[in-house]
């Protein structure tokens, strides 16, 4: 790309004109300071003229400050649709429908972790499965699969494997609606049975991190999301909707790329193959992809059920012992939402793929606890450089309240694993007091902290550029990895 084709509207906008490629519909918008830009590949400027072309987007077509190249989107894509008049595209939210955060503030302290900490990360890699293909905590079939795919937390808590709170400090309560099993196909059913309760492979794990007065930077809000001692231990799981979600993003890319001839649609891109939402092919797929947003919220509650049985199994004499959820959040998916556009409020699909929600005070679509201080954001870094906790803001508006989910790689799978040596990698952050236990050494190798963009400057753009506001930074002092 000729990248003076890009246009710096503020110290951390650029925008690419809707005049660089035919067929554009809206311009393209990055996120980004300098540093950041210069980051992302050309791939990603490509992609996400791309997306601009797709019927019935609006405003603008955006990637986030942590953006990379994905499939069909840019990783960090966000793309807000008119569902009267436009599209649903698989590519713009993922194969990994729903991946995910989940945090939970605990009672413990850095002082009960410390001693104990080898023998308790050992212990929570035995409890939770992790890895290629690896089975999960449950394995569902038939009526209580359907179930689940349908009310999501809601039958974990029924079932006894989770607080009424834990769903209410989720995201859309835990279960989205228009979930429909009869468009789910059976080879997803075969894929997902078995792998509830799973963190999978890839970039998903559970961390175990410390909150430091030093590293909080609003501690009232902070207090508000159950933060409040020096060194408290926080644990975060990072983990989707696995091979069933997979499997449901599959499906359809198949079934819309036979179709576009059919539905009028000439896009640059067949990664971006879409139909209709209000097709019958487009509700279908809809209707599936909720059911994998629901099972994908399920899974990290059922291994946030299997981390409270190691902690209460080391420390249930402690005194007052609590694992409490503050919040657990999407970052691939495509939501029927509220917004103002030109000055009217309307219902938009808004496509966020490697992007978080990130809705401002006052908003009535987050738990009332936090309506005060907005919801909370949770961003993902890489093993060795922490992560952050941030919260959404007014200034959001013009992202359509989308904010960055990681750190964003800048270096592929392929070229790390050329690079670092798993073995190195847990030596290395061993010698900086970060146990990781991993199922793969390779796949440790992946993730190394240089594969990543700094994650510091991530957030630091993300504030500046007002899509969400820093509340604290997490340091990590153990992992489990798939």
């Amino acid at each position: 790309m000729d990248r003076n084709r890009i246009i710096k509207k503020g110290d951390y906008l650029y925008e690419i004109p809707v005049t660089y490629k035919k067929g554009m519909l809206v311009p393209a918008r990055i996120y980004a300071s300098e540093e950041l830009l210069g980051t992302m590949d050309d791939a990603v400027f490509d992609q996400i003229t791309n997306v601009a072309t797709l019927p019935g987007i609006v405003n603008y077509a955006m990637c986030m400050p942590d953006g990379h190249s994905g499939y069909g989107f840019p990783i960090g894509g966000v793309a807000a649709i008119d569902p009267e008049k436009g599209i649903i595209s698989p590519g713009g939210i993922g194969f990994d429908i729903n991946c995910g955060v989940r945090l939970a503030a605990s009672s413990l302290t850095l002082d009960d972790i410390k001693p104990r900490l080898k023998d308790f990360v050992d212990a929570i890699f035995k409890r939770i499965p992790s890895g290629v293909g690896s089975g999960g905590i449950l394995k569902l079939s038939g009526s209580d699969f359907d179930n689940a795919m349908v009310k999501g937390v809601a039958w974990a808590v029924e079932k006894g494997y989770a607080l009424k709170s834990d769903m209410e400090l989720t995201e859309e309560g835990g279960c989205v609606k228009g979930a429909d099993p009869s468009a789910v196909s059976r080879k997803a059913r075969e894929r997902g049975a078995g792998q509830i309760g799973s963190l999978g492979s890839g970039n998903h794990y559970l961390e175990i991190e410390i909150a430091e007065k030093k590293n909080i930077f609003d501690s009232s809000t902070a207090a508000e999301f159950g933060i409040n001692e020096e060194n408290q231990v926080l644990f975060m799981i990072h983990s989707g909707s696995r091979g069933f979600g997979h499997q449901v993003a599959t499906d359809y890319l198949g079934e819309f790329a036979g179709l576009q001839k059919r539905f009028g649609y000439n896009l640059p891109d067949r990664e971006l193959a879409c139909a209709p939402f209000n097709s019958p092919e487009g509700q279908r797929y809809f209707g599936a992809m909720n059911c994998a947003i629901n099972i994908a919220f399920l899974n990290r509650q059922l291994i946030l059920h299997g981390l409270r049985e190691v902690i209460n199994d080391f420390f249930g004499s402690k005194k007052g012992l609590y694992v409490n959820t503050v919040y657990d959040v999407c970052h691939n998916t495509a939501k029927l939402e509220n917004h103002v556009v030109d000055g009217v409020k309307k219902k938009l699909l808004v496509h966020r793929k490697g992007a978080t929600r990130a809705f401002p005070p006052g908003s009535r679509d987050i738990p009332g606890k936090y309506r005060k201080c907005g919801q909370p954001v949770l961003i993902g870094g890489s093993m060795e450089r922490g992560s952050y906790l941030m919260a959404g803001t007014d200034s959001g508006a013009d992202s359509f309240y989308s904010t960055v989910h990681g750190s964003g790689r800048v270096m592929s799978r392929h070229d790390a694993k050329k690079k670092y040596h798993g073995r190195t990698v847990q030596q290395d952050l061993s010698d900086k007091g970060i146990y990781v236990k991993t199922a793969s050494y390779s796949g440790l190798a992946e993730e190394a902290g240089g594969a990543y963009k700094d994650i510091d400057e991530v957030v630091r753009v993300s504030e500046k550029g007002g899509l969400s506001r820093i509340i604290a930074k997490l340091i990590p002092i153990g992992n489990i990895k798939g």
